[in-house]
């Protein structure tokens, strides 16, 4: 078993069980004790595992939601580079379905800034509010309004959603693993992905370099699902060949795979 695959299957049963033990990970890998406390390590640098005698408990609960505020400043200069990166796959007259991350929110942002008539399509009152005045065609989904993620949900919002067809869906996640899929952590608001993407010709899916080998609550996607990842900074080879073998292409900066 690879390290990769070990730090998944130990991430894994930290969801399950909120606590590992150095010693009866080394016998189910057939490792030294040595290597599952790099293992342990790691995870704790990645804010999944919070290291104590003997093992590991769980760092974080996979279903916390935090509010768009707190979501917003966090890791904001890399937003801003995969939105640049972003805007190359989208053009003058398209129309956009986005959901309520902040990355996808800086993605827009910059798109009405350097893009001629858009139209966009989203759940985000924060996207709403700030683009009203931006002279693109703006379409809220209305619904049910979250107070604290800023963002309508529903059945409201997921028929709005079904009426359109898309050139683009610019989405984020909470999480990208090789074995658990795309992740995310709000149901209400998986749902609404879901649609977005199905309504779209092609689907962006937008995830800087802390949200790789990670996993969350819930499940969206495959990765033969979306069409590009795009993130901050090139990922592991091994990411590269995973996603590549997929048909996803990587978009990061000059090196675009």
């Amino acid at each position: 078993m690879r390290a990769q695959q070990r730090r998944e299957s130990i991430i894994n049963e930290l969801y399950r069980n909120k606590k590992v033990q150095v010693s009866a990970l080394a016998q189910e890998f057939g490792v030294s004790e040595e290597t599952v406390r790099r293992d342990l390590d790691k995870l704790e640098k990645e804010g999944v595992a919070q290291k104590n005698y003997g093992g590991a408990v769980l760092s974080a609960p996979t279903n916390r939601d935090p509010s768009y505020a707190s979501r917003h400043d966090l890791n904001l200069e890399a937003k801003r580079i995969i939105a640049g990166y972003a805007l190359d796959l989208i053009h003058d007259g398209d129309s956009i379905m986005a959901d309520t991350s902040s990355t996808a929110f800086e993605t827009l942002r910059m798109s009405t800034e350097r893009r001629e008539n858009l139209t966009l399509i989203t759940n985000s009152l924060v996207a709403l509010s700030a683009f009203q005045q931006s002279g693109h065609r703006l379409i809220g989904t209305g619904g049910t309004l979250g107070a604290s993620t800023s963002s309508f949900v529903g059945p409201d919002a997921s028929r709005t959603i079904e009426r359109y067809n898309a050139d683009v869906a610019l989405l984020g996640c909470k999480a990208l693993s090789m074995h658990g899929g795309i992740c995310d952590s709000n149901e209400a608001e998986s749902e609404l992905k879901l649609l977005m993407r199905r309504q779209a010709n092609k689907t962006i899916l937008l995830a800087d370099h802390s949200k790789f080998d990670r996993l969350a609550f819930i499940r969206l996607f495959d990765f033969g699902e979306i069409d590009f990842v795009v993130t901050d900074r090139q990922p592991a080879e091994e990411w590269v060949g995973f996603l590549r073998r997929r048909g996803v292409t990587l978009v990061c900066g000059e090196n675009n795979l």
